[in-house]
């Protein structure tokens, strides 16, 4: 747990309070719709450059905004740093020392992470389709290679273990390989999963792999004939999708209704589509966060957060000083930051929706795997299990996507060669 409050590095004429004389007198709609439009308007003139007037419109989304306030209230102070630090990086040197002390990305991704998990649904729902899924397809396989392709999460692994230890027709030899650039989740997760197979009697060898996703090739996975493959990717793949957009806008002319290519996203899924994988499990967000315009990029953003921030606010009901709720915003608002302050290949959070991906999957030779026999009766039961209102599963085009209040948020789905 960090030691003080996470906040924003960088303002630009930005003062993220708790309080302000502003917020006594403006009521919470007012304030939620005035915070819409001089967001909006912000993002617009730091779209075309108009330092002064952004400038301004931070400094009224100061008197209102606030990392203690209400969800509209965090969400907008992040948003308006986002913007702040995309002004500022106009300046170089200015930025590079507004945040030489800086967290690093990983260190920061592994206190929020399991946090996410263990307060959020998401990811349980997730890994509770990819289970059942993956059991039903692998029942009768003796020899199981599985991928993970970066997440080095034990909630998934754990219960899955345990899922195979228990097959009617006999324990298979199950190989779990683990691709991840954080050495440090390799060395914790490979014990500890080795350990649970002992004691459960299962046959079982962990491959640590200390690559990211675009240092993988297949050679480095160590994939033998006679193996049943499959490949786990937990809000991922979209990194892939970075690329010089200039470059991209001058020479690329081939797009596929309205999406751009990627050849590197093309080169990596056609790469593991030879690998001959029995099932290709993809958990991503559904959110446009890849779009070439700012402004459009932002409106998406500020739609998406909004609903993710409204969840959070029920898991922690009126405690919004909680560490825990800021811990976990904070890693939301690196991913607003990179969204809206960061272009080319800088720009990794590049999240689609679900039908640019079957496009893109399609275009490798990959096709849909419907999930569950019984999906509407396990959602249920799932939902019943966490005890939380406004969480929904609902099939949509053979992928399942996990609801807050009737707007989906993340997208499970399979594929297969």
């Amino acid at each position: 747990m960090m030691s003080s409050s996470p906040k924003p590095e960088v303002t630009l004429s930005l003062t993220l309070s708790p309080g302000s004389t502003l917020q006594e007198v403006v009521n919470p709609q007012e304030r939620c719709v005035r915070l819409i439009q001089l967001l909006l308007t912000c993002a617009k003139h730091a779209s075309s450059s108009n330092l002064h007037r952004a400038d301004e419109c931070l400094r009224q989304i100061s008197l209102l905004a606030s990392v203690s306030g209400d969800s509209m209230q965090r969400l907008s102070a992040w948003f308006a740093s986002a913007l702040a630090v995309r002004l500022v990086k106009r300046w170089p040197g200015l930025h590079k020392v507004l945040n030489y002390t800086q967290l690093p990305k990983q260190d920061q991704l592994g206190q929020a992470q399991p946090l996410f998990g263990r307060v959020c649904p998401y990811l349980g729902f997730s890994y509770a389709i990819i289970s059942r899924t993956l059991i039903k397809a692998m029942t009768g396989e003796r020899v199981i290679h599985l991928v993970d392709l970066g997440s080095g999460d034990a909630n998934l692994w754990i219960p899955l273990l345990r899922s195979f230890s228990c097959l009617l027709d006999g324990q298979p030899h199950l190989k779990v390989t683990c691709m991840n650039a954080n050495k440090a989740i390799l060395e914790e997760l490979g014990p500890r999963l080795v350990k649970e197979a002992e004691a459960l009697g299962l046959p079982f060898q962990f491959a640590p792999l200390n690559v990211s996703l675009r240092e993988l090739t297949l050679d480095k996975l160590g994939v033998k004939s006679g193996e049943a493959l499959a490949f786990i990717s937990i809000l991922n793949l979209h990194s892939l999708l970075a690329e010089d957009d200039c470059v991209d806008a001058h020479f690329s002319h081939n797009k596929t209704n309205g999406i751009k290519d990627s050849k590197q996203m093309f080169r990596f899924l056609s790469t593991i589509r030879s690998s001959s994988p029995k099932l290709f499990f993809l958990v991503e967000k559904e959110a446009d966060h890849n779009l070439t315009k700012l402004v459009d990029r932002f409106v998406e953003g500020l739609h998406y957060y909004s609903a993710v921030f409204d969840s959070v606010d029920a898991t922690f009901g009126g405690n919004t000083s909680s560490r825990e709720r800021l811990v976990l915003e904070e890693m939301f608002g690196k991913e607003i930051e990179n969204i809206v302050a960061c272009e080319g290949v800088e720009r990794e959070e590049r999240h689609e929706r679900y039908g640019r991906w079957m496009v893109r999957f399609g275009q490798a030779g990959f096709k849909p795997v419907m999930m569950w026999h019984d999906s509407t009766e396990d959602a249920k039961q799932m939902m019943e299990a966490c005890g939380r209102n406004g969480y929904k599963i609902v099939n949509e085009r053979a992928s399942l996507m996990i609801c807050w209040h009737d707007r989906p948020l993340y997208a499970v789905s399979a594929w297969t060669c």
